[in-house]
């Protein structure tokens, strides 16, 4: 049997955590997708995969052998394409993962170009604001906003989003314009964090290029971009957010810019990707393409970060 064919059938039911999608995906039926990664199991001499009725979850064993074996699927499908032209047609499939707003509003709507320069690669697109594990979820490459933590993986910083400062007309008439940071002690920040449970540390400044942090009352959390701002539209609080994403409500009146001398730091956007001696020339074209469409949506003066 084919020991690369066992790989691949691996690293597709690692990703899919799936005997059935992982052969829907592979076209083949669940039983083969079974009996090829229990001959790895045996060729190896190790248990690769834990089953149960609702799951399917890699060992310490099989994520080893998931990052080795990815590394290795693609330094082949390199090879393949050595001796192609330049123009050879990209295949295979990428999974990803992008903040929701920005994939709902920038890249999905942007993503037939891609798509129709490459349609023979096909994408497994997550759109969520929590911190995705890229590795152990099996993400190819993961766009990420805000300062980062992944120290093991590859970071290409592509630039920031300027931040502002608003709340909405109605809370406004209710509490007052604030004019300065004393003035925020009379009002409420609507707070925003990853996970539930946490707290956000504030309202938060530049003051000659230092973060500053003022706390401040708040009766609304939230760990979604999508309802951080609707709950400011709503008139409960003010919340800070990339100027960008907030451009239409500012446009309809439905939000107000306040106290533009005490903005946040721009936020820094990366794309992250696993450390590997050989990128898949169908990931190195996403992530290319990717740049491209953001470039001119970006802030370059921070793209440091």
């Amino acid at each position: 049997m084919n020991k690369l064919e066992l790989l691949r059938t691996f690293v597709r039911v690692s990703e899919l955590s799936s005997f059935t999608l992982a052969g829907e995906h592979l076209g083949l039926p669940r039983s083969t997708v079974s009996e090829q990664v229990r001959a790895l199991e045996t060729l190896l001499g190790t248990r690769l995969l834990n089953r149960t009725t609702r799951r399917v979850q890699a060992t310490q064993d099989g994520l080893h052998l998931y990052e080795r074996s990815k590394d290795l699927l693609s330094r082949m499908d390199e090879i393949e394409g050595l001796f192609h032209s330049e123009k050879a047609t990209l295949k295979g499939r990428l999974r990803i993962d992008l903040p929701t707003l920005m994939a709902r509003r920038v890249i999905l709507p942007n993503l037939p170009q891609f798509m129709d320069r490459h349609p023979e690669v096909e994408l497994e697109i997550s759109c969520t604001d929590r911190q995705v594990d890229l590795l152990r979820e099996g993400f190819d490459c993961v766009l990420r906003i805000g300062t980062l933590s992944d120290l093991d993986l590859i970071a290409r910083p592509l630039g920031a989003l300027s931040q502002i400062n608003c709340a909405s007309p109605r809370y406004l008439a209710r509490y007052g314009v604030p004019k300065t940071l004393a003035d925020l002690h009379q009002h409420q920040l609507i707070h925003y964090v990853k996970t539930l449970g946490s707290r956000s540390p504030g309202f938060e400044y530049l003051l000659e290029g230092t973060l500053q942090l003022q706390p401040m009352a708040g009766a609304v959390t939230v760990n979604s971009t999508e309802a951080y701002e609707s709950a400011c539209v709503a008139g409960l609080g003010l919340i800070q957010a990339p100027a960008a994403g907030l451009q239409g409500y500012l446009q309809r009146g439905e939000l107000v810019p306040l106290l533009d001398e005490f903005v946040p730091a721009p936020l820094p956007v990366s794309l992250l990707y696993a450390r590997q001696q050989h990128i898949p020339p169908r990931l190195r074209a996403f992530m290319e393409w990717l740049a491209g469409l953001l470039e001119p949506r970006l802030d370059p003066a921070a793209s440091g970060n």
